[in-house]
């Protein structure tokens, strides 16, 4: 089959990378605000809104979106790498689960630990850290010469990259006001998608390299998809020494108590933004809640009791409070929606360029003919596990894989783009409906469809559905007040992860045989969530502490 390579059929009309990105991120403005004078003191937001919007959050939504694309880069890279270290690791489909799995069961086992520092620690003290020890474990398992040291090291890696992609969403949300978060958020996806768009391309340019350097000590043979690994570690180093240029979250410092500090950070966000005149500011009144109701672990709380069991009651005791009457429905039907939606885009994912690579083998092969895509998945089971023990050994992927999976990333981005356009005015409930049905039936259709190169496309077209994943993110944000978003965001991503493991390592199983029920599954699954969404409230936050300022 003729493959159409033209990538103008796809592309963003009058507008590149950059300039798409321009484009969205030029329509978030401020509005003057009205400060009230009285004794000096006016809310958080009218502070945030005095410094303006420009470089500053430009800068943050950029590098915010590198992290976001950092955790893609540091998880879906396996999905590119299995098919050809299949032999160099020794490798069966059960193994390859659990590879492409481990990462995520790593972020799982940290998510919550990550949360709660986050909220009592704060959001700058985990984001940085976390993106440079993620590199240094990255680093090293690309020398990895077992299967299970790699299983090892990419756990750790995961322990360590989850720090970052839960954290950040608060950590984001908190430079922005109301009228400018959704779509910070947005363009920091966009910017995510930007970064995924480079995966495919980054592995067509490195792995299907022929070169292969010996290391007699290590007992391996250093190739090309060990270089790949990393490569796609290298925008966390670059975004965790970036996070030296960037200050702490206003918003937690001033729920903590410390306004002094928080004004220095509003002024330099002004600064930074081209204010003229120094931004003075006397008093600053909190929003949400009191600092005194921020949890926090101190010296004194350890003294009296083991350190550990200190820890993890202030821990459970951040944790609680999202289980409450006010908050249980949304945080259920938040959690149980990333679950279903990382099965797919990132358990299901992970097998993405073994079937794709697959089909497309098939339509090379035997051109003009037709086969259900899971039938084309069963002939290649059998093609690479051998009846005598043996398995075939790829070198190489397909260059037409690489095609779909960057037909994948443009569509991605041009989504993000254009949510991020009409985000505030049709809803955020209404997109996650909208775009979850619709992704999963291009999903449903696909295992139906007799011809390959349609079904290729509405393979492609399911993953899509993970753009709801950082739509149900700016939504949790507006769910949760300050001193529990960090907690509820990593939760709410613990589940999602647990579906990733789910996912990969189901989809390994069943794949070679029970193609078909994956899908189902996964789509019946996902309509359900659909109609979840209807239940999520339009914004839900703790009652305004509401101060009293003498007349006189």
């Amino acid at each position: 089959m003729e493959m159409r390579s033209k990538l103008g059929s796809f592309e963003l009309k009058d507008c590149s990378a950059e300039s798409a990105a321009e484009r969205l991120l030029s329509i978030i403005h401020t509005e003057p605000v009205k400060v009230n004078r009285k004794h000096g003191a006016i809310s958080f937001s009218e502070a945030l809104s005095l410094t303006g919007f420009g470089k500053f959050n430009y800068f943050l939504i950029f590098i915010s979106g590198m992290v976001l694309a950092n955790v893609l880069l540091e998880t879906a890279a396996m999905g590119f790498i299995l098919p050809i270290a299949q032999c160099d690791l020794h490798l069966s489909n059960q193994d390859k689960g659990v590879l492409s799995a481990i990462s995520f069961a790593g972020i799982i086992t940290s998510s919550h630990l990550w949360g709660f520092l986050a909220d009592t620690k704060g959001r700058r003290k985990v984001i940085r850290p976390t993106l440079l020890a993620g590199f240094v474990v990255t680093l090293f398992s690309s020398f990895s010469h077992t299967f299970w040291v790699m299983v090892l090291l990419r756990f750790i890696n995961g322990f360590f990259v989850s720090g970052g992609s839960a954290t950040i969403y608060a950590y984001l949300g908190e430079f922005h006001t109301d009228k400018t978060r959704s779509r910070a958020m947005m363009g920091s996806s966009f910017i995510f998608a930007i970064g995924a768009m480079i995966l495919p391309m980054i592995a067509f340019l490195v792995i299907n390299q022929d070169w292969v350097l010996p290391i007699t000590f290590l007992g391996i043979d250093y190739k090309p998809w060990r270089l790949f690994l990393i490569v796609c570690g290298i925008p966390g180093m670059l975004c965790g020494l970036s996070m030296f240029a960037l200050p702490e979250s206003p918003k937690f410092l001033l729920a903590h108590g410390r306004e002094a500090k928080a004004i220095e950070v509003l002024q330099k966000m002004q600064r930074w933004n081209g204010g003229t005149e120094e931004l003075k500011l006397k008093h600053i009144l909190p929003e949400e809640e009191q600092p005194g109701s921020m949890m926090q672990l101190n010296n004194q709380s350890a003294s009296k009791e083991n350190f550990a069991t200190a820890f993890m009651k202030s821990m459970w005791n951040q944790t609680v409070p999202l289980f409450h009457k006010q908050y249980i429905r949304i945080t259920l039907i938040v959690c149980n929606m990333q679950f279903w939606l990382y099965v797919v885009t990132n358990g299901m994912y992970m097998w993405f360029p073994h079937i794709i690579n697959s089909m497309v083998e098939f339509m090379n092969g035997h051109p003009g003919e037709h086969k259900q895509i899971c039938h084309i998945v069963y002939d290649k089971h059998e093609s690479l596990y051998k009846e005598d023990g043996t398995m075939e050994c790829v070198a190489k992927l397909e260059n037409t894989t690489y095609f779909y999976s960057l037909i994948m990333e443009i569509l991605y981005a041009s989504s993000f783009a254009f949510i991020g356009l009409v985000i505030n005015r049709v809803g955020k409930i209404t997109i996650l409906f909208i775009s979850t049905i619709f992704f999963t039936s291009c999903g449903l259709a696909a295992v139906f469809v007799m011809d390959p190169s349609i079904a290729a496309y509405l393979y492609v077209l399911f993953f899509l559905v993970g753009v709801a994943i950082n739509v149900l993110g700016a939504a949790t944000v507006e769910l949760y007040p300050t001193q529990m978003r960090a907690m509820a965001i990593c939760v709410s991503l613990m589940f999602g992860r647990l579906g990733s493991v789910v996912g990969a390592n189901i989809v390994g199983a069943m794949l070679a045989h029970n193609c078909e029920m994956t899908f189902y599954t996964a789509c019946a699954a996902l309509y359900v969530c659909a109609f979840l969404t209807l239940l999520i409230p339009r914004r839900t936050l703790a009652p305004p502490a509401k101060p009293v300022l003498d007349e006189a």
